[in-house]
């Protein structure tokens, strides 16, 4: 119910800075250094306001704090991404949790945006210039989005997941994709494979160019020529990992190893396999990249480029809190390491005689082995 005076009961029952002041014998200004985590107020002092305004149950008017600090205690995540891609690849998810996981101890709301047009996207920028979320996480950018310079020319700080295309200032965090592509194709030249393909990722994203420049280096370092018969691009999608396995196999009948550089990917791409008839490791070894849950499910389970989603999600939050709290928006770059996870998709058949002989009867084998990861590295800004 709502008053005369336009107040609910609940709001003029709710207790005052000036309660919690007379409460805890201080003046209204102590309680506000203490509400707002200001210094220079002693341990004791803090401990009796606390303890006053838990006693009274005092709860802060963001509003009117947001009037005083001109923040919002708000971010916003924009990912315009087809909500079915959102829901359907497990790396947003995940690359949402670590965000979410950076901002519990600040206390600090998330809110999501997700634009499916130009004009959405238009409106988006409007909204956000406006002042209703204090900085802005962005993910999965294509092309030359005009969106994240657009912000940091309002002042409005930004950190982007992934290295953008275009060369502009802004802070990003990042995974290894180029050097965990050189591992995946590393690791299948090391088994034996001899007409090694890749499914390669949208080349208008910077994942997509950096994994397949480390497809080409990991041959070329290996001795072996770039084919463009080799290479198909794909979406990121279970349809784009079959849609260009199958090309592939039309082109190269002879394919006995695919880089695949997503998991979602590697499971169409599996799934073309076996509509032709071709066996997973036997006749042609499937390495993804991502490391999500998706690639244990596979049969056989997926050999894959471990990414740190998560720590990606905590990372770029990290940066972004940073940024607000400081007022210091250089731009800051933070590439972190990949790993090498091997399991049954990519093991030659002959190297697993072997291992097997070497295990008594009735032993197991290890699940996965793991390369060592490579170390988070900044670049030069």
């Amino acid at each position: 119910m709502v008053e005369l005076d336009g107040s609910s009961p609940a709001q003029r029952n709710r207790a005052t800075l000036e309660e919690v002041a007379e409460l805890a014998g201080v003046s209204r200004a102590t309680v506000s250094r203490v509400i707002n985590g200001k210094p220079r107020v002693s341990h004791d002092t803090r401990v009796a306001v606390e303890r006053a305004a838990t006693r009274l149950g005092y709860v802060p008017n963001r509003a009117a704090r947001s009037l005083v600090t001109r923040r919002n205690d708000s971010i916003g995540l924009v990912i315009p991404e087809p909500t079915a891609q959102f829901f359907n690849d497990p790396f947003f998810p995940r690359l949402v949790r670590g965000v979410t996981e950076g901002l519990a101890e600040p206390g600090v709301q998330l809110v999501l945006f997700m634009p499916q047009s130009s004009k959405q996207e238009a409106r988006l920028a409007d909204y956000l210039a406006g002042g209703h979320v204090d900085g802005v996480l962005l993910v999965s950018l294509h092309g030359f989005d005009g969106l994240p310079l657009g912000l940091r020319r309002q002042g409005i700080p930004v950190v982007l997941c992934g290295r953008p295309l275009a060369a502009a200032d802004l802070s990003y965090v990042d995974a290894d994709n180029e050097h965990g592509a050189v591992q995946a194709v590393t690791h299948l030249v090391e088994q034996g494979r001899q007409v090694i393909a890749t499914v390669a990722g949208p080349q208008d994203m910077g994942a997509g160019v950096d994994r397949l420049e480390g497809y080409r280096r990991g041959l070329r370092a290996a001795g072996r020529p770039v084919d463009p018969e080799l290479e198909e691009i794909g979406d990121f999608t279970f349809e784009g990992g079959q849609v260009g396995m199958q090309a592939l196999l039309e082109r190269r009948p002879d394919i006995d190893a695919v880089f695949v550089t997503s998991e979602l990917m590697a499971l169409g791409t599996m799934s073309a396999l076996r509509a032709r008839g071709r066996r997973v490791p036997d006749d042609v070894a499937v390495v993804g990249f991502d490391d999500s849950p998706v690639g244990l499910t596979a049969n056989p389970p997926l050999t894959t480029i471990r990414q740190p989603t998560e720590l990606l999600g905590r990372e770029m939050t990290r940066l972004l809190l940073q940024m607000i709290s400081t007022g210091d928006q250089r731009p800051q770059h933070l590439v972190l390491g990949t790993e090498l996870i091997v399991r049954a998709s990519s093991i030659a058949v002959p190297a697993r005689r072997r291992v097997s002989r070497s295990h008594p009867p009735g032993s197991t084998l290890p699940a996965e082995r793991r390369s060592s990861p490579g170390n988070p590295r900044r670049r030069p800004s």
